[in-house]
C-alpha cells in the first residue's frame, strides 16, 4: 500500500492531480479544497489510498491525516466507494461532517453528492462512535455544503461547444450528446462518438 507521495506539482486537473516523484507521475485523485490550494511546481506530501479493483488501480491523496482518516471511515460504510467519499469531502470539512453526524443532521447530509436520506441514515447508523480521532471542534461559522460542479454537465458543455463550432446545431446536438455520453468520459471521446452517431442519421 502506497501510504504517502511527496513530490513536485505537475498538473491540477478537474478532479486529480499529477505528482512528479523523481521523474514518475502519479495520477491522484484530490478533494476540491485541495485543488484551490495546490499550485504547479510546488512542492506538496499527500496522505494517500490505494483503492484496488480488477480494472484500475486509483490513488487518492489528502493534504491533512484527518481527511485521510474521515476518507478511510467513510469507505468503511456500506454502499460508499471512494469517488462517494471524495465528493463528501470535497463539499464540507471534516469537522463538520462530524458534527452533522454527531447531531444527526440529515438535511445537510443528504446534501452532499450521492448521498440520500437511507444513506445518510447509514452514515449516522455506522459513524456515531467511530469519529472520535478526528477534529470535530466547531469553527463557530454556519455549516453549509458546497456544490461541486458536475463533470458530466461540464464535459458535455464542452463537447457541445465543439460541434457548434463545427456547425452542427443544438436540435442535433443536444439529443445525441444525452445518448453517447458515459460517466468519467472524456471530452475528446465524447466529440467522437457524437460525430459518429451524427453520421448515421
Amino acid at each position: 500500500m502506497i501510504g504517502f507521495v511527496r513530490g513536485r506539482v505537475a498538473q491540477i486537473s478537474n478532479d486529480h492531480c499529477i505528482i512528479d516523484v523523481k521523474g514518475i507521475g502519479y495520477r491522484i485523485f484530490i478533494t476540491a479544497s485541495a485543488r484551490q490550494k495546490l499550485a504547479i511546481a510546488e512542492d506538496v506530501h499527500l496522505y494517500t489510498y490505494l483503492n484496488v479493483r480488477e480494472d484500475a488501480l486509483s490513488l487518492f491523496g489528502f493534504l491533512t491525516h484527518d481527511e485521510y482518516q474521515l476518507f478511510l471511515s467513510l469507505i468503511s460504510v456500506t454502499g460508499i466507494g471512494p469517488k462517494v467519499a471524495l465528493g463528501i469531502l470535497s463539499s464540507v470539512t471534516p469537522a463538520q461532517f462530524c458534527l452533522a453526524i454527531a447531531s444527526k443532521n440529515l438535511t445537510l447530509l443528504t446534501k452532499m453528492p450521492g448521498v440520500g436520506k437511507k444513506t445518510a441514515e447509514r452514515l449516522i447508523l455506522e459513524l456515531k462512535d467511530k469519529l472520535g480521532n478526528i477534529e470535530c471542534e466547531s469553527d463557530n461559522e454556519p455549516t453549509t455544503v458546497v456544490e461541486e460542479p458536475n463533470p458530466c454537465d461540464q464535459v458535455i458543455d464542452e463537447a457541445r461547444e465543439v460541434l457548434l463550432a463545427l456547425g452542427y446545431s443544438p436540435s442535433e446536438i443536444n439529443p445525441v450528446l444525452s445518448k453517447v455520453y458515459r460517466a468519467s468520459q472524456a471530452t475528446e471521446e465524447t466529440v467522437r462518438l457524437a460525430l459518429k452517431e451524427v453520421g448515421r442519421r
